[in-house]
């Protein structure tokens, strides 16, 4: 949903606003809802965040974060999982991780979402790549499929059950098929 401010605002302006639930994204100059995840989103995102910490986290290479804000390259996106290596997390003065994160992350990662607009999804992972993201996918629940994104390269489109889905080089350790990810919707 595009919500029309009465003047329109700068990223920064958009930044001062409250967080809304679902989350408002910013994207050329116009402020966008995401939609409510519902079921298949919500599991697919449920299982594949710990999924990816279970590898990543305890050795400290990288973290997934799920609806985590994002501003880079004058867009203020929220993927529904963003992973970052862990050196690129952002500290605050205590290092503790930070509020804020202003920068692409190196795996972004996408669910879609019914009468969610494909292209809108795919114009963000493209963005992420653009600004140094290593991988991005687009899960589409209703098609069983996921579309793999990378940086100058043809995107790959995942439908059969045994293809194993490409990850970026830091959590080579996740062997994950079409079918295991699918199968999340039927446990």
């Amino acid at each position: 949903m595009v919500q029309t401010p009465s003047k329109t605002l700068t990223l920064a302006e958009f930044l001062e606003l409250p967080e809304t639930k679902p989350a408002n994204e910013y994207i050329d100059g116009q402020i966008i809802q995401k939609p409510m995840p519902q079921g298949k989103h919500s599991v697919i995102q449920g299982e594949l965040v710990p999924a990816i910490n279970g590898i990543v986290k305890s050795n400290r290479i990288a973290r997934a974060f799920p609806e985590l804000r994002c501003t880079f390259g004058n867009r203020s996106i929220v993927p529904d999982i963003a992973v970052f290596l862990w050196h690129r997390i952002p500290r605050d003065q205590n290092g503790e991780i930070a509020n804020t994160f202003s920068t692409a992350p190196d795996w972004a990662v996408e669910i879609l979402s019914p009468n969610q607009s494909q292209t809108k999804v795919t114009k963000n992972i493209l963005h992420c790549l653009q600004h140094g993201t290593e991988v991005g996918w687009l899960i589409d629940p209703g098609e069983q499929t996921v579309f793999v994104y990378r940086p100058k390269q043809e995107p790959e489109v995942l439908d059969k059950p045994d293809n194993v889905i490409p990850v970026p080089s830091f959590v080579s350790e996740l062997q994950l098929t079409v079918k295991e990810l699918f199968t999340w919707l039927l446990e």
